[in-house]
């Protein structure tokens, strides 16, 4: 490699050659049209180049979104097969409470995927709240203690997601 294609970062070094050598022949051809060319049919315009880039647009929102809907489509056809933490009959006891009127299984099987990383997350950051309340008290404890979920860390995980769990203090 010479010293002008070597460049400072890892990743663009580790490019193959071809790569620097269209973009310099691009940027040469460029040049090369817009100031030798007198032929006014030889010269490419800021606005044809502009028009070439939105036609293509509709193009490409077509393309992503017939991917999007492959993608959704293969995902939903996997939630037939897959069975939650949570069982069908309690998610639609819920789903009935608060008017969700639905047949598809899959949706609801969606639903409850939802609400088992919403209930997941809420115990990871008890457990991490536990962990950092623990850490402090191993200074005053020598022994190690079993990790016990709390109300104190329950709550603090669940005020990150805006849930208010404490009591009024003329219940304490």
């Amino acid at each position: 490699m010479s010293d002008s294609n070597v460049h400072s970062d890892d990743t663009s070094a580790a490019m193959p050659m071809e790569v620097d050598t269209q973009s310099n022949v691009a940027a040469n051809t460029q040049s090369s049209a817009t100031e030798g060319a007198s032929n006014g049919a030889d010269q490419i315009t800021e606005t044809d180049i502009g028009q070439d880039s939105q036609s293509s647009r509709p193009l490409r929102r077509e393309a992503e979104l017939n991917r999007k809907q492959r993608s959704l489509a293969e995902f939903l056809s996997m939630m037939d097969n897959y069975t939650p933490a949570i069982p069908d009959a309690v998610t639609d006891y819920y789903l009935s409470r608060t008017g969700f009127d639905c047949d598809d299984v899959r949706i609801k099987r969606l639903l409850a995927l939802a609400a088992q990383k919403f209930i997941t997350d809420i115990a990871t950051d008890a457990f991490q709240f536990c962990k950092i309340r623990q850490q402090g008290n191993r200074s005053k404890q020598g022994k190690d203690r079993k990790t016990v979920l709390t109300m104190e860390d329950l709550s603090a995980a669940l005020a990150e997601y805006g849930v208010n769990i404490k009591k009024p203090d003329y219940y304490s």
